[in-house]
């Protein structure tokens, strides 16, 4: 994507540069790795039993292990790396475990969603070839350095096919049946619980933040649903009378003109699912518009 600097209304075009040559691109996520994608950073270079090292390893704010790997040329594999890496991690749970303690990470861990995050400059066709059938969710992000130090970083958008995954994770009925790597929900999971005014709050309220922007991706996980670009911007838990909706926005970085958000680190912080500092209980569908503007707002803070 161009980027373009304006000053005195006058408009200049800022170029794709490299990173120096003492800051590597995995030093600068690690250091990062919050801020950038609300991630807690664990380790660099963890060693694996089989020889090979994670390039990065974290822990995201719902306690889903995180594996990131960084695609540093075009031959680099990183795809089928981080899925080996991840099928490593799920017959390792104690190392993960006890590193987090080490850390002293408090959270529970959510070993039904590990996520694979690759980053690179570039997929060519076969990578996206092999996420778009692949029976679980690998994270693909592109990044972009340009003059005066500027990050840009965005999803890799590709078209997930619908393919029946039984005689991927599952062996015939004489073998043993293997364990899946990611557990998946839907829209419909969730939507089980609600009732029916519920359903039409949120299919309303689903369709003007998937308008924001075709980049975004929708998520649904154990416990809510993540709306997200290169991070999440908006989570909705459904409930059978509401709506809750957590949005990624630091405590008093929200603009609230009609005071419906609650800053969930006042007077002390509260523990939640979902990412952010800020939730807004949805009951009513003509409040729908309102929740929505602050929810550009964390689109806005977040893309």
């Amino acid at each position: 994507m161009a980027l373009f600097k304006i000053q005195n209304n006058k408009v200049k075009r800022i170029l794709i540069t490299k990173l120096n040559r003492e800051r590597s691109l995995q030093s600068l996520f690690e250091e990062n790795l919050e801020e950038i994608l609300n991630i807690a950073f664990l380790a660099s270079e963890y060693p694996t039993s089989f020889g090979g090292r994670i390039d990065t390893l974290g822990i995201d704010k719902n306690g889903a292990p995180v594996i990131i790997e960084y695609k540093k040329n075009q031959n680099d594999n990183v795809i089928n790396q981080g899925l080996s890496y991840l099928r490593w991690l799920l017959d390792h749970k104690a190392d993960f475990e006890m590193l987090c303690r080490d850390k002293n990470i408090k959270i529970n861990i959510d070993w039904d969603s590990p996520r694979v995050i690759c980053i690179a400059e570039s997929y060519n066709k076969f990578d996206l070839d092999t996420v778009d059938i692949l029976p679980i969710n690998v994270e693909l992000l592109r990044y972009r350095i340009y003059e005066d130090n500027i990050l840009y970083l965005e999803p890799e958008t590709y078209q997930k096919v619908k393919i029946s995954t039984t005689g991927i994770v599952r062996k015939s009925k004489q073998q043993k049946a293997k364990r899946e790597l990611q557990q998946t929900y839907s829209i419909d999971d969730h939507l089980k619980k609600a009732s029916q005014k519920v359903k039409r709050i949120f299919l309303k309220l689903r369709e003007f933040i998937t308008s924001l922007d075709e980049s975004i991706i929708e998520e649904p996980k154990a416990k809510y649903i993540a709306y997200k670009t290169s991070t999440n911007f908006v989570d909705i838990v459904i409930l059978a009378g509401s709506l809750k909706i957590f949005l990624n926005v630091k405590s008093g970085q929200l603009k609230d003109p009609f005071g419906i958000a609650r800053d969930l680190t006042k007077p002390k912080p509260i523990g939640h699912w979902g990412n952010g500092d800020y939730e807004v209980k949805l009951e009513k569908e003509e409040d729908v518009e309102k929740v929505f503007e602050l929810i550009k707002q964390s689109y806005d803070f977040n893309k």
